[in-house]
This record gives C-alpha cells, sequence and structure tokens, in this order.
C-alpha cells in the first residue's frame, strides 16, 4: 500500500544509516519514549502496558512525546519485542515490578511443532496502523524506526517464561532440543520478517533487531542458535 506521507525535514539518520558523511551523529535514546517522561507517567496510569501497544493514537502520542521534549534524530515505536510469542498464540502479561511473565512455555518439540507462523497483519495490525498513524503526526520532523526482538531473545522467553540473568533453563533446552530449539527459531524468524517487512509497508524508515540476551552465549552456540536467524532476517528485508 502507498502512503501520502509529509516530506522528511530530518533525515540525518538515514543519511548515516546509508553510509554518508553527516555534519553529525544523529542522536536517539533506547527507551526514550518512557518512564523518565512526566506525560507518559500520567498515561501509565490511565493505561494498562498492552493498552498503550495495542492503541494506536497512544502509540503515537507517546511515541513523538521525546521528539517534542528531547529534540532527538529519531522516533522509535512505542511498542514491545514480545508482540510476537503473542502473535504466535502465547500469552504475555506485565507484572508490576517483575517484567514479563509468559503462564505458558514451550518445554518441547511437541509445544514447538504445535505452533503456527501467523499472518501479521492479522494477529499484529495494530502495530502497523500504529506506523502510519505515527509517520503521519510526526509530520516529517524526523525519521520513525520500527523494531522486533531477534529470534534467540524472543525464543528465552518462550522458554523460561520470564527475564532472568542467566536464562540457564534457555541454554539447557538450546542443548537437549537442539531439534525443538532450531524449530522455534524457525517460526519466530518466518513471523519476524513477515513483520518487519509489514512494518515497513506501513511506513517505517528504519527497522532495528533488538538481541537483548545474546551476549549470555558462547561463541560458537552464537553461531548455531542466534546469527543464522538473524542472517535469515536482514537477507529478506
Amino acid at each position: 500500500m502507498k502512503h501520502d506521507f509529509p516530506e522528511l525535514k530530518n533525515d540525518l539518520l538515514l543519511r548515516a544509516l546509508n553510509g554518508e558523511k553527516v555534519e553529525r551523529p544523529p542522536v536517539w535514546m533506547m527507551r526514550q519514549a518512557g518512564r523518565f517522561l512526566p506525560d507518559y507517567r500520567v498515561l501509565r496510569e490511565k493505561y494498562s502496558f498492552f493498552e498503550r501497544c495495542e492503541t494506536p493514537e497512544l502509540v503515537s502520542e507517546i511515541t513523538i512525546m521525546p521528539i517534542d521534549q528531547v529534540g532527538t534524530d529519531a522516533a522509535i515505536l512505542f511498542s514491545d519485542i514480545l508482540v510476537v510469542p503473542q502473535a504466535l498464540g502465547y500469552e504475555v502479561q506485565m507484572i508490576a515490578g517483575k517484567g514479563p511473565y509468559l503462564p505458558q512455555t514451550v518445554n518441547n518439540l511437541k509445544d514447538a511443532e504445535a505452533i503456527q507462523v501467523p499472518d501479521v497483519q492479522e494477529k499484529l495490525g495494530y502495530v502497523m496502523d500504529a506506523v502510519t498513524l505515527t509517520r503521519q503526526d510526526l509530520n516529517g520532523k524526523v525519521p520513525l524506526i520500527g523494531f522486533a526482538g531477534a529470534p534467540f531473545t524472543i525464543l528465552c522467553y518462550m522458554v523460561q517464561g520470564q527475564g532472568s540473568k542467566d536464562f540457564s533453563q534457555t541454554k539447557a533446552f538450546c542443548h537437549s532440543q537442539r531439534d525443538a530449539a532450531h524449530l522455534l527459531l524457525q517460526k519466530i524468524t518466518d513471523t519476524t520478517i513477515a513483520y518487519l517487512n509489514a512494518q515497513i509497508e506501513a511506513g517505517a524508515q528504519a527497522v532495528q533487531l533488538f538481541d537483548s540476551w545474546a551476549g549470555l552465549l558462547s561463541p560458537k552456540d552464537f553461531q548455531e542458535f542466534a546469527l543464522p536467524y538473524i542472517k535469515q532476517i536482514v537477507d529478506n528485508i
């Protein structure tokens, strides 16, 4: 679908990403649309986390907050990497003070085989609606970054069920049930490729993969459980 978006006024980030010489480094911050902003804290009191993620008007408002208040060179979509497990049929709860929790986890090959790669427009269409609305509301001030979690990091949550300092249960799963791990990683990868391409079609001007927990892997395990799936995504965007 072709969109008629406002002309981009600050293309510093996109020029830098294209390898061009730029007058200064572009600046944006991880979690720049977040709890340090008083206006965001007001919305957090009124709406649950996933209500904020699933309501395009709220996503746009939250995404644009730091652009107006801090003056960064890019906006990054307000969302969460764990919308992908949701699209794969797994419930995700956000527990105050603890973070994400998945009541159901992937424990074996049978569990991995039961997962269906979804139609991302059907399951995550609200994200694409939010991307398009945010691009319009930005009015060309700065580019919009979309994102997804890298497959290994998503697997960590789907196996462990919650955050962990070392994800020892996840690493044990990968070594003791390699077939299940690779099948799950492939299904996450296929979903992520479709998801990021849909974000781009909806208006994202750059996309990023967050592999929060890949640093827990040894170099050998990274080569087996992380890098091949990242390469697949990059090659298919």
